[in-house]
């Protein structure tokens, strides 16, 4: 596989702290990408792992959300929490009017996305032989296929001209000083396709290399973050994942962040491009660096086979709630395989319908569930998985809340967040974490950032 617009050879200069020429990995190979790939990982220091989580495991099931007790009655949702619901989220606000989005009430106690259409069918049929022997009035079922409507905060510039954008940046970085906003400008208001073609641009006009250029006028966060926009999508989180897994060390938090969290066509991809650009092959690295039951779920997921079937199937929601309740609750020990099996095969719609057949069978939720049963890496990469089911953008959102969160902030994790859904879900990620913190993204940002990465990112959100 390769990209338009990268330098057949040669390489990129290393971030700041990298090993000098000639020092740097093997990888990629010669006449492929030329990103740093260097010993110890980028970032350095450890930078991109998500901060400890929290030691609460559920989402919110402040006012304005039923309980994951049941599914709406006709005319509305229930209007009391029954039990089994989900805990509070994590850290998160329970002040008048937390939690309740846009949309309406939420799904089994964690936040609905903002914005979501539905499209063919008409309800599914409900099975009969629930837990007490009765089908729960309260479920006549969402249509059958659901389609998420999302947005993200960059889309394709009109009238867009990769020559003379190319010019804006040739100019903001010749001579003494660098325009720092004209660079801004460009980059945070064109889409990944749109600069691919500007960099080819770039060199068509002036016989040099864009990133190079860059580099040599830029540092620090906003180097890191400039450089991320440029990368090609796909390329990015290969990217990502190989340095989460160089040198010594493993970030698990950003091989989960991707793996748990792309579709089947997108995970493909990564994987192609791990091998081609890297020389490397993703299992056998995951398999080095990673063991046991969190080894076998990156390993699922690796395959990019998960069921995306948007109709649910009630009687299977049934049927894999209980298998998972014998798995776990209802036994002595844990069958971790069986957890693997339904979270890592089941569409994402149908584990939204088995989190609300779990909680009438076992009277607590799945994630509380998970959270007793399982720990560390392999717990959290299934509440990611369940977590994206029942809410993609609030699962981002609870990620970028942690990497400012605190002293310090994890730039690495904010800079790739926000790069990889600004043009896919951002808008609801804004929302989302409006709705779950009480205050906004761009506020969070601008009091944990500083300077021009400040200000790209603040565009790159679109405040």
């Amino acid at each position: 596989m390769s990209y338009p617009g990268y330098p057949p050879s040669g390489g990129y200069p290393a971030f700041p702290g990298y090993p000098p020429t000639g020092q740097e990995s093997v990888y990629p190979p010669a006449g492929q990408y030329s990103y740093p790939a260097v010993p110890g990982g980028y970032p350095p220091g450890g930078a991109g792992a998500y901060p400890a989580a929290p030691p609460s495991a559920g989402y919110p099931g402040a006012a304005g959300y039923p309980a994951a007790g049941g599914y709406p009655a006709p005319g509305g949702y229930p209007g009391t929490p029954q039990a089994g619901g989900m805990p509070p989220y994590p850290g998160a606000p329970t002040g008048p009017g937390f939690g309740v989005p846009p949309a309406g009430p939420g799904f089994g106690g964690y936040p609905q996305p903002p914005a979501q259409s539905y499209a063919g069918g008409g309800p599914a049929q409900i099975p009969v032989g629930y837990a007490g022997g009765q089908a729960p009035s309260p479920m006549p079922g969402p249509p059958a296929a659901m389609v998420q409507c999302t947005q993200g905060t960059i889309q394709a510039a009109p009238n867009f001209d990769a020559g003379r954008d190319a010019e804006i940046l040739r100019k903001a970085m010749k001579g003494f000083g660098t325009d720092e906003q004209a660079i801004i400008d460009v980059v945070a208001n064109r889409s990944n396709d749109q600069r691919q073609k500007i960099k080819a641009a770039f060199k068509t006009m002036y016989g040099k290399d864009l990133i190079k250029d860059l580099k040599s006028e830029l540092s620090g966060n906003v180097e890191e973050l400039i450089l991320a926009l440029f990368m090609p999508s796909t390329y990015y989180d290969a990217w990502s994942l190989r340095h989460a897994m160089k040198g010594a060390g493993t970030q698990e938090r950003v091989l989960i962040e991707i793996l748990c969290t792309r579709t089947n066509q997108e995970i493909r991809e990564i994987v192609k491009c791990y091998k081609s650009e890297f020389g490397r092959d993703i299992e056998q690295d995951i398999r080095a660096d990673t063991s046991g039951h969190f080894e076998r779920l990156l390993i699922s997921m690796c395959q990019g086979n998960r069921d995306e079937n948007q109709t649910v199937d009630y009687q299977k929601a049934q049927e894999d709630a209980q298998r998972l309740y014998q798995a776990g609750e209802g036994r002595l020990g844990t069958d971790e395989s069986c957890f693997n099996m339904v979270l890592a095969s089941r569409s994402f719609p149908q584990l939204k319908a088995t989190v609300e057949a779990y909680s009438r069978i076992a009277n607590r939720d799945l994630l509380s569930s998970i959270d007793r049963e399982f720990s560390g890496n392999v717990e959290r990469g299934l509440k990611a998985i369940l977590q994206c089911a029942l809410n993609r953008p609030a699962f981002f959102a609870e990620r970028l809340y942690y990497s400012m969160k605190g002293a310090g902030t994890d730039d690495s994790t904010l800079i790739r967040i926000i790069v990889t859904r600004s043009e896919i879900d951002l808008v609801q990620i804004k929302q989302m974490f409006t709705q779950m913190y009480q205050k906004t993204l761009a506020t969070m940002i601008a009091s944990d950032t500083s300077g021009d990465y400040r200000r790209l990112l603040l565009a790159i959100v679109g405040q």
